[in-house]
């Protein structure tokens, strides 16, 4: 089997053949290498943003292990960037800071840059030289901290893999490894958030370079074209285009986070791309099928007569199965609250434009009501004069014995 090519490779391949890059070009640089590397990582943004991978609604608890890696790649790409050998030096280093200030300023939403770094961009950079330089040893320390750090873990990873090879081989009883696991996956959180923080560390010391060689290199730029007006006025017009450019490329690749492509609403198809298993450029379309259990599903087909019914509902799941996908009952939910949304303005629109229109009307009903009323009233003054004219006893006089 031939070499996949960038597109057909998943993202953790990618990404590793890409930090590999990364990593060799600190010793020795290759203008070929540095270029693949570039656009290996280049197609790891583009994968990140199509599989919507990172949300700026997100902390750092809320990213997994797994993809933690993925924010190193702005940062790799910066430093490949600087790397590269053109004959505008002032273009590919204003191709490298932007990916810095894009690395600095995602792991500032993630709340993964320290509070003085923080401190110290909102108040526009330290003033004297005395603050850069308690900075610069602050940033330092930093950076030795981390490596340590990362030292250690790598050696604790090895005692314990030596140990456990070791316990392996003498003891034949199976050990639980559901410890070592979980080791395992808070040591590779822990290391990828130290590496993180070493990358910090690093962007913002190169950031510093960047800047100043970029002065450096205008204000000789601008020597240089002090000799002759056409040579000035040719230079204005590269600086124009060149400007023009760089703005059309920062939008181009602004683009893939302001204005993301068509997300991918299946979990278990981003899951496939993630591993390789499809491509973010096919098609899908993602329904929900039931389950079928028994012999009906190895038949393949609809039973017919009366035997192959009962032949399928052999080993059926003892609970209901679904009728809906999540997505379906997600989008039926939405339905269902915009109609109410929509229910409820038109009910407050009429409320608020005819309250003061309205006359007081009488309930259905309300004048039976008092018709009633009235004629009880009468029945019981009635009642009350024929008392007065009757009183207790009167005509029974002559059937009494006394009468």
């Amino acid at each position: 089997m031939g070499e996949l090519s960038m597109q057909e490779m998943p993202l953790p391949a990618l990404f590793e053949q890409g930090s590999k890059i990364h990593a060799s070009a600190e010793s020795s640089v290759d203008q070929d290498t540095v270029r693949k590397g570039c656009e290996i990582l280049r197609q790891c943004e583009e994968m990140i943003g199509k599989l919507g991978l990172f949300s700026v609604n997100e902390t750092k608890e809320d990213i997994s292990t797994a993809n933690l890696k993925y924010i190193l790649v702005p940062y790799y790409l910066a430093e490949l960037t600087e790397k590269v050998a053109d004959n505008d030096r002032i273009k590919v280093l204003k191709a490298s800071q932007a990916k810095l200030k894009e690395f600095i300023s995602f792991c500032e939403t993630m709340e993964l840059v320290p509070e003085e770094e923080i401190e110290t961009s909102t108040q526009g950079g330290a003033n004297s030289s005395v603050d850069r330089r308690a900075k610069k040893i602050a940033r330092f320390k930093r950076q030795r901290a981390a490596e340590s750090k990362l030292l250690e873990i790598k050696e604790r990873k090895e005692r314990r893999g030596r140990s456990t090879k070791a316990a392996a081989l003498s003891s034949p009883v199976e050990t639980e490894e559901d410890d070592v696991l979980d080791d395992d996956g808070e040591e590779e959180r822990e290391a990828w958030l130290t590496t993180i923080s070493l990358g910090l560390c690093k962007a913002f010391d190169l950031l510093e370079m960047l800047k100043k060689e970029e002065e450096i290199l205008s204000a000789v730029k601008e020597k240089q074209l002090q000799d002759g007006e056409r040579e000035f006025s040719q230079a204005i017009l590269d600086e124009r285009t060149k400007k023009v450019e760089t703005w059309h490329r920062d939008a181009a690749a602004r683009a893939h986070h302001t204005k993301p492509a068509a997300p991918i609403t299946c979990a278990t198809f981003a899951q496939d791309v993630i591993e390789g298993r499809a491509k973010v450029s096919q098609a899908h379309e993602h329904k929900h099928q039931p389950l079928i259990f028994g012999p009906a599903s190895l038949v393949g087909r609809n039973p017919t007569t009366e035997r192959e019914k009962i032949a399928a509902q052999v080993f059926q799941p003892h609970y209901r199965l679904p009728t809906m996908s999540i997505e379906e009952a997600g989008l039926t939910e939405m339905n269902m609250m915009n109609e109410w949304q929509e229910r409820n303005v038109k009910l407050m629109e009429e409320a608020n434009s005819s309250w003061y229109k309205d006359t007081p009307k009488s309930r259905p009903g309300e004048d039976d009501e008092e018709d009633d009323d009235d004629a009880a009233q009468d029945k019981a003054r009635a009642w009350d004069d024929w008392k007065d004219d009757n009183p207790r006893g009167a005509g029974n006089k002559k059937l009494t014995p006394c009468g």
